[in-house]
């Protein structure tokens, strides 16, 4: 029997259109699949442990690291911490066992920092850690560092290690002292990098202010920074926050923190205004992403 031919020509087109709508949903298929996903968070260790002093403003660094994260979208949180109030520590005659606080510190710092488990992460912050810390190999952990990955540090950071000159020079610097808590105005020194874009030329902050030891201008990138004593104000440099590159790392370290209510602008007993802590979560926000890799700034000393 002979077929028609215009029926003939509507089976082939019809045939031909179903060929090509198949086509399409293939490609679009391929073309979704090929479109970039968006990039995974980075992964940060926060890490409050202590040997020495222990601040009261700790909680509250935990918990706001935790929601800046949470919130940019840009990294995850895991802490590396031990309490030493919490009753597991407690004794029999209901006193504090530092024996037990110790054993402790030393098996959280085996677990979330030997070289094995630094793989995992891509920054270590340390909020206000004092003292010489129990870390699996000190030695293995600036090394991890200099590959590229990165380091923060709030306040009491910088009095951590004191015996071992590697950290200090990664650092930048080691705690020297402090005098009464008092309002300084710290000098925006670079208002173009993550951290202090937001601040004005001069930021007025009520907190504990360091002053350093081994500290060299020439060997840091200067972020904060004051012109005279932030207590009998006599003229000098008295350095308040910086960054530098340590290998193929970002070390960003800030002195500000010691302060419940520098870190959280609900804080209850204030003496700074809530705009100084929401300034200040934006400062370390953005020290975490340039020590991340997610954000760009001049890390060159301005001092040569």
């Amino acid at each position: 029997m002979c077929r028609s031919p215009i029926k003939y020509m509507k089976t082939l087109d019809i045939a031909r259109s179903g060929k090509l709508l198949l086509a399409g949903i293939l490609f679009g298929s391929n073309f979704v699949s090929a479109a970039p996903a968006q990039a995974a968070p980075k992964k940060v260790l926060v890490v409050t442990v202590t040997k020495g002093f222990r601040h009261s403003s700790i909680p509250t660094a935990e918990r706001i690291i935790g929601e800046l994260g949470k919130e940019s979208g840009a990294f995850t949180v895991d802490y590396a911490r031990v309490n030493p109030d919490d009753p597991q520590f407690k004794g029999a005659d209901g006193k504090r066992d530092d024996a037990k606080v110790d054993a402790a510190i030393k098996a959280v710092l085996a677990e979330k920092m030997s070289p094995a488990a630094l793989k995992k992460y891509d920054a270590v912050i340390f909020a206000n850690t004092t003292g010489d810390l129990p870390l699996p190999d000190k030695e293995a952990f600036l090394d991890w560092i200099k590959s590229g990955k990165g380091f923060v540090g709030m306040h009491a950071a910088a009095d951590t290690f004191p015996g071992f000159p590697g950290y200090t020079d990664m650092l930048g610097a080691h705690f020297k002292t402090h005098e009464a808590q008092v309002e300084v105005d710290a000098l925006n020194q670079d208002s173009k990098f993550p951290a202090c874009r937001h601040l004005p030329a001069d930021w007025k902050v009520f907190d504990e202010i360091y002053q350093f030891k081994n500290f060299e201008r020439s060997k840091v990138h200067g972020l904060l920074t004051l012109d005279k004593h932030p207590n009998n104000k006599t003229p000098g440099d008295y350095p308040v926050a910086w960054c530098k590159e340590y290998g193929k790392g970002r070390v960003f370290y800030t002195s500000l923190g010691h302060r419940e209510d520098v870190w959280d602008p609900a804080w209850p007993d204030r003496k700074n205004p809530k705009e100084v802590a929401e300034a200040y979560q934006r400062h370390i926000l953005g020290g975490i992403k340039w020590a991340l890799g997610l954000e760009k700034g001049n890390a060159k000393p301005q001092v040569q």
